[in-house]
């Protein structure tokens, strides 16, 4: 049934939803026996269908939108055909996670006159290997070589097992029946390729959207780039199918030492130099009433200088316009969708990227930019132009019109006839579209702990006269300076001696601070890290209970590393694991011994310590597994 009203259409998405809903339970071995019927079955109709494309649009060029036709049948199939789209994704029996596809539903599909059928091939193709269904709106230009294409892939899916109303279309479309679709409450998705104003709607249409930007595509071409082949670049690009892949080139900006040959390369290239009058005229036929004039679109070289009243040689590939005003008053500044080109010459590469920064801003923000130099001696270059060029695809050294659409020129470049622009151009996505973009994921996440852990001292020495045994252990380690952190009574009732006395008969340097009370205050663990920091222990011995430990392991962290925050130390945390503040690495300058003298609090193997802020009285909890001494001593002998 034909659709031409809104009763209509109303009624093919009925269809197309029953369609889709039973599409949805296909396994991923049926969907993908339909994808490979469907693409042999657009790629073997890629010559009929590129001769109705131009026939009915009056644009481009047969073998070109064959090679695209066949490039969205085939590259599409080849890049997709082992993704996974249907059920089960991924399993992670470690985390307990089950990734599952569902698909979006029914999308509509907006397709534009200047690839009429290999974007709707494009949209079909990735619609049916998500489990989705697609109605088309095509663009009344180019109506019946869009709805072709789509019903071509249609019976083959068919006849592959898929449900025979799983995609459709407008047969009349018109603004209204456009805005119908996209406003229709059983769509899912609009996919929408055209001009800004289709895609505005698209995005204003309260419904998820995914849409393109404009392209105002600039080359810049530096002193160090092989200059025949970046003309020859060009030329390829900007000739295809008579310059409507929106990622085309619009501009070149070329250095100064280079200009001249650039220019001479090609005007004896198929380039035609306007001059004069000629350059006026064509610049008075590019636009309209401002905007792009629709009557160049796509049209070859000689026909465009026709419309601006002068002739040239039917062989002429592009006409170069030669200009130097960079903003909107300068029509070859545009946009162009033809084979016309801007061409400006900059004093030097910082100033070619600049120019090239303001034709994007201009008209063709998030789209495609190119840059033409030696990648292999310039890798600074080509990261300046990655920088500074707010598009989504930075091409080097390639074909734009090829090399934007993906796996031509660099093959990790997603196929793709639908190109982002993101937020720059207004879009919701600043990649190549794909299948991934039509599908939801849902994540099953299975009730999980977290993993526990017990971390200890290296060393542990427990037993009646085991100070000097492990004191051994430290003096045949090399170390040569110790600093012993206590309280004042055990250090007037001689128990640091029992530990300096070992160390100083082998010959290391001792220093004791004994100013530690009951719960340790900040100013006085200040006042420890100090003394460390002028006396460079290379060991440092906690000997006490809990607050000595407490204290030396803070004094510890200030010696170690002078430049933290307290306040950063002591930040609360929900999670160890996840705390913002990541305690330093520890032992860098010293190594961390507990000598307990009391049991209760365990702090000689603990990552926690105590310390009160003495201006505030506040308390501070602190705990890091850094804070875990290298060695604990249990001495019952203390």
């Amino acid at each position: 049934m034909a659709v031409t009203n809104v009763a209509e259409l109303n009624a093919l998405v009925e269809r197309v939803k029953k369609a889709q809903r039973e599409y949805a339970s296909f396994t991923q071995e049926q969907v993908d026996k339909i994808f490979r019927a469907a693409a042999l079955a657009a790629a073997d109709a890629r010559i009929p269908l590129a001769k109705m494309a131009v026939a009915e649009s009056g644009m481009g060029i047969v073998e070109d939108k064959v090679i695209k036709n066949h490039f969205a049948s085939e590259y599409i199939y080849n890049a997709y055909k082992d993704e996974k789209t249907c059920g089960v994704l991924s399993e992670d029996d470690t985390f307990g996670t089950i990734t599952i596809a569902e698909p979006i539903g029914i999308i509509c599909g907006i397709v534009p006159t200047t690839n009429p059928t290999s974007t709707a091939i494009f949209k079909s193709l990735i619609s049916l290997k998500t489990r989705n269904a697609i109605i088309f709106s095509p663009h009344p230009r180019a109506k019946e070589a869009t709805n072709k294409a789509a019903d071509i892939v249609l019976q083959a899916a068919i006849a592959a097992g898929a449900p025979k109303d799983l995609i459709g279309w407008i047969d009349q479309p018109s603004v209204e029946l456009s805005n119908a679709l996209m406003h229709h409450p059983d769509i899912n998705l609009i996919l929408a390729t055209g001009g800004p104003g289709m895609v505005k709607a698209a995005y204003s249409s309260g419904k998820p959207a995914i849409g393109v930007g404009a392209g105002n595509t600039p080359v810049v071409i530096d002193e160090t780039a092989d200059i025949k082949r970046a003309v020859a670049s060009v030329l390829m690009s900007k000739t295809f199918d008579n310059g409507v892949i929106c990622a085309s080139e619009q501009s070149v900006v070329v250095v100064d030492s280079v200009y001249d040959a650039v220019r001479e390369r090609f005007a004896s290239h198929g380039g035609y130099m306007l001059q004069g009058q000629e350059l006026k005229a064509v610049q008075n036929v590019i636009l309209k009433n401002g905007a792009l004039n629709a009557a160049i679109v796509g049209q070859p070289a000689y026909k465009i200088a026709e419309l601006a009243g002068f002739s040239v040689p039917e062989t002429t590939k592009i006409l170069i316009g030669e200009v130097t005003v960079v903003d909107e008053s300068e029509p070859f500044a545009h946009e162009k969708l033809s084979p016309t080109l801007a061409m400006y010459r900059a004093k030097d590469f910082e100033e070619a990227v600049e120019k090239a920064e303001k034709l994007v801003a201009m008209g063709g923000i998030g789209h495609t930019s190119c840059l033409y130099t030696d990648q292999d001696n310039q890798p600074e270059r080509v990261a300046y132009f990655g920088q500074m060029m707010k598009t989504a695809r930075i091409l080097i050294n390639t074909p734009a019109s090829q090399g934007g659409i993906g796996d031509l020129y660099n093959f990790k470049l997603a196929p793709s006839l639908t190109l982002g622009c993101g937020s720059w151009g207004g879009n919701s996505i600043s990649e190549n579209v794909g299948p991934k973009h039509l599908i939801n994921k849902k994540t099953v996440a299975k009730r999980a702990e977290n993993m526990l852990w017990h971390k200890l001292p290296k060393s542990i020495y427990f037993r009646r006269g085991s100070l000097p045994i492990a004191l051994d252990e430290v003096i045949t380690d090399g170390h040569k300076r110790a600093l012993i952190v206590t309280d004042r009574f055990l250090f007037n009732n001689g128990y640091a001696d029992q530990i300096t006395s070992v160390l100083k008969a082998a010959g290391v340097e001792t220093e004791v601070f004994f100013e530690v009370e009951a719960d340790p205050t900040l100013s006085v663990v200040r006042k420890g890290a100090e003394l460390a920091n002028s006396f460079k222990p290379d060991v440092i011995i906690a000997l006490g209970g809990g607050s000595p430990m407490d204290a030396a392991k803070i004094m510890w962290v200030m010696y170690e590393h002078p430049e933290t925050h307290f306040e950063e130390l002591a930040l609360r945390f929900m999670d160890i694991r996840k705390r913002i503040y990541k305690f330093p690495k520890m032992g860098v300058k010293a190594k961390m011994i507990a000598v307990t003298t009391t049991s209760g609090t365990g702090s000689e193997v603990t990552p926690f310590a105590v310390v009160t802020d003495d201006a505030t009285g506040q308390k501070y909890p602190l705990a890091d597994y850094a804070l875990t001494p290298d060695m604990a001593i249990v001495d019952a002998n203390l």
